[in-house]
């Protein structure tokens, strides 16, 4: 084996799981290969997903404020129009700086970028699974990339290879009326009609887009309400506003079938309130999940369990294979770019011997960047009672916060649950104007297990949106002020 195809660790998906993984272990003296089957480092999130999501979706903010500028006394001297061609140049700028940014990370680190397709070939002739070759190397095969077919010999191998779009059984896509958040991120035209199906965090976000660019959209879920694993005043919240937007939102509604016609899509749907029912739309966008992408990683013959396709690991993010560790939506643990970051961190750094902290799960941040946004940390009110604690809530509402009032974004409110007997802060829940920022300081509060009282002795600037959750933690204790 060349001494160029030989590594300490190989990490197969450059996603913020794979890179930020890559960047520790660098820093952490491992000889480091990244492998990557795109020409553009990043990942899903980076190029497909979130950051591309984000981008829209701060077009439809700037349009939304343009088409209202006369509330605040700003005449723009014409009618407001979308101009989708330009919004798609903002969004791939913003894409291309980052996968700029994430190679340049690579070079900063002597990170060894190789482009194809990986996979875990198996070990490289030892008496145990994983423990053969010079110096207990594993073996992890690379084709289909520009320089050919190539092995590398691995200490260890760090799988992130993420996840691809769920689709209901039977669905067939045809990437142009029947679509995924992929094409939805590429749509040349901004449909009349868009039935989107699923209301978790994907459907919603793209909800908040083409509503604003003008589609009438029908939002379909089949569970009780939207945004299903929030806590469920949030998620009342938000179908409230959802509907008093003017979109269609069909809760409790299963898909029967989904059939492209001549002039476009028809959905057949069935609730327990409206029964039978077709619902037509000019596109139908796909959002009721993702599923890991594992199925090609070379696995069989291994140690490595899996369950409906996700990988088990340890607290390390280790498998039942010593060499092989996975991170992301390979693990059936939150798919969020945050939580795939931190597991290859800890990965790694398990790899590197430092006995890293696990990761607590209750303490992930969720956000959804719809309009108005969404953020959550640790309990729900229900999963709080549970979990058998005695519960108290505190709320404090946007419309009572002067920085609302200035922004013209009153909507929503600020949730705390807390434990009656220690004034433990269990969970922070908000829906309203910048709360994927304000989350933040839930963070802080729950990774420092601050108590309720800590909140609102802390003091919160005047005037800003941050003045709800001191607010809403002096109304848990029955010492409101402004409301």
């Amino acid at each position: 084996m060349a001494a160029n195809d030989t590594f300490d660790v190989t990490i197969i998906g450059s996603g913020p799981g794979g890179y930020v993984a890559a960047i520790r272990a660098a820093q952490l003296g491992l000889k480091t290969a990244l492998v990557e089957k795109s020409a553009s480092l990043g990942g899903t999130c980076l190029n497909i997903g979130c950051i591309p999501t984000k981008a829209l979706l701060q077009s439809a903010d700037v349009l939304e404020l343009a088409r209202d500028a006369a509330r605040f006394g700003v005449r723009t001297g014409g009618e407001v129009k979308l101009d989708l061609q330009a919004v798609h140049k903002h969004k791939a700028d913003v894409v291309r700086r980052g996968a700029k940014g994430v190679e340049f990370l690579m070079k900063k680190n002597n990170v060894t970028v190789i482009q194809g397709h990986g996979r875990v070939k198996g070990s490289g002739g030892g008496s145990a699974a994983g423990s053969g070759g010079p110096g207990g190397r594993g073996l992890v095969e690379v084709t289909g990339g520009p320089g050919g077919a190539r092995t590398l010999a691995t200490k260890a191998v760090v799988l992130a290879t993420g996840s691809v779009p769920k689709l209901l059984p039977g669905l067939k896509l045809d990437g142009t009326r029947i679509i995924t958040s992929t094409e939805a991120l590429a749509l040349e035209f901004v449909p009349k009609t868009m039935i989107i199906l699923g209301a978790g965090a994907v459907g919603v976000e793209f909800a908040s887009i083409y509503s604003r660019f003008g589609s009438a959209v029908t939002l379909v879920e089949m569970l009780p309400r939207v945004l299903p694993l929030e806590d469920e005043e949030i998620s009342a919240e938000m179908q409230k506003i959802l509907r008093k937007r003017g979109l269609d939102v069909r809760v409790g509604t299963k898909v029967e079938s989904v059939a492209a016609t001549g002039k476009g899509v028809e959905v057949r749907v069935q609730s327990d309130k409206g029964g039978a029912e077709t619902l037509k739309a000019e596109v139908v966008l796909v959002a009721v999940g993702r599923r890991p992408l594992s199925d090609d990683l070379g696995l069989q013959g291994t140690r490595v369990e899996l369950d409906r396709g996700f990988i088990k690991v340890d607290a390390s993010m280790r498998t039942a294979e010593p060499w092989i560790y996975a991170i992301g939506d390979l693990l059936p643990t939150p798919a969020l770019a945050h939580v795939a970051s931190h597991e290859g961190i800890v990965a790694v750094e398990a790899i590197a011997g430092r006995n890293p902290e696990p990761i607590n799960y209750d303490r992930v941040p969720n956000a959804t960047y719809s309009d108005p946004e969404v953020a959550s940390i640790g309990l729900t009110e229900r999963a709080a009672r549970e979990r058998g604690y005695k519960v108290k809530v505190g709320k404090f509402p946007f419309s009572a916060v002067p920085k609302a009032s200035i922004a013209d974004a009153r909507e929503g409110f600020v949730k705390l649950v807390g434990e009656e007997r220690y004034d433990e802060l269990l969970g922070i829940h908000m829906i309203g104007p910048k709360v994927t920022e304000l989350i933040a300081e839930a963070g802080i509060a729950l990774r420092l297990e601050s108590t309720v009282e800590d909140l609102f002795h802390a003091i919160h600037a005047h005037p800003t949106l941050s003045e709800a959750m001191g607010e809403a933690a002096l109304n848990l204790h029955a010492r409101g002020i402004h409301l």
